[in-house]
């Protein structure tokens, strides 16, 4: 599952292309998702002009000129592709000419730009999906309700992570992973914080002391920040927005490391893995106390 990092790149490839950009036309090649599309898809989106293109957690948020926001998850293998018009120039508006579509089996969505730009959104397991959500009521949609902060945000501290684990017998991996605490965080991102924190996944996080936690806000961010520089990690499906590649996992402190040496105390260090909910835990059981 892409998590905060690799939506953020997205993010950073489409906005270009579609931020300020009316939609010519919209194409829906099919009635689903992993849910239903609204019934009025095509039709509201087609003409309007998507005003700014954000991120909330790990949601794709496309802020119309009209009253609804187009929220889209790229769930496990959905992922955006961006195509510009070639050869001579159309006629007519909207008789742009592409090269041919690398997969059209699992191209579902396509956004065309007045300008000519075609971005088509592809999704062959098809857990993604996408809705129109009325943008002043967003904050109060299911799916949106619960969030916590952003990790990136000013309200996301020391002092936030302390009253969160207050009392609290999981350990802070659970904690973390969990969107009401902190929004965005995935699997991957928090091993490696933890592992720089030198923080054990598993103790209770109640007992974690401030100042350790002050380390682990600083480690997130920080590992967050490095990953959207590389643009990601590529694991399985993920790919940005243009279909280059991520490359943060080659610099993966712990993730998928197991039995190697821990950067943090080669010596004596070894990366273990624990298998926790259906998810790998990848820790240093030497550093991380």
């Amino acid at each position: 599952m892409p998590e905060l990092p690799e939506v953020e790149t997205v993010r950073g490839g489409l906005a270009p292309v579609l931020e300020g950009h009316r939609l010519a036309r919209v194409e829906a090649r099919r009635p689903d998702l992993r849910f239903p599309l609204p019934p009025n898809f095509v039709q509201a989106l087609t003409g309007a002009t998507i005003v700014r293109l954000e991120r909330r957690a790990k949601y794709l948020l496309g802020r119309l000129d009209r009253e609804d926001t187009l929220v889209m998850h790229l769930g496990m293998s959905g992922r955006f592709e961006i195509a510009h018009p070639h050869g001579p120039q159309p006629t007519r508006p909207g008789e742009f000419h592409y090269a041919p579509d690398p997969d059209p089996k699992h191209a579902h969505i396509v956004f065309e730009t007045e300008a000519g730009v075609r971005v088509t959104y592809y999704d062959p397991r098809r857990f993604g999906y996408m809705a129109l959500v009325n943008t002043a009521t967003l904050h109060l949609h299911p799916w949106f309700a619960g969030l916590g902060p952003e990790p990136l945000s000013e309200a996301f501290d020391a002092g936030h992570l302390h009253a969160a684990f207050k009392d609290r017998k999981q350990g802070p991996k659970t904690l973390l992973l969990d969107q009401r605490i902190v929004a965005g965080l995935g699997n991957i991102y928090v091993c490696e914080a933890l592992n720089r924190a030198r923080i054990s996944p598993f103790k209770p996080a109640g007992g974690i002391s401030r100042k350790r936690l002050e380390k682990l806000v600083e480690d997130i961010r920080a590992v967050l920040g490095e990953a959207i520089a590389a643009g990601g990690s590529t694991l399985r499906d993920y790919a940005q927005a243009d279909g280059a590649l991520g490359y943060f996992q080659h610099r993966f402190r712990v993730y998928d490391r197991e039995g190697e040496p821990c950067f943090n105390d080669p010596k004596a260090g070894v990366i273990a893995r624990k298998v926790q909910a259906g998810r790998s835990t990848f820790y240093c059981p030497t550093c991380q106390i």
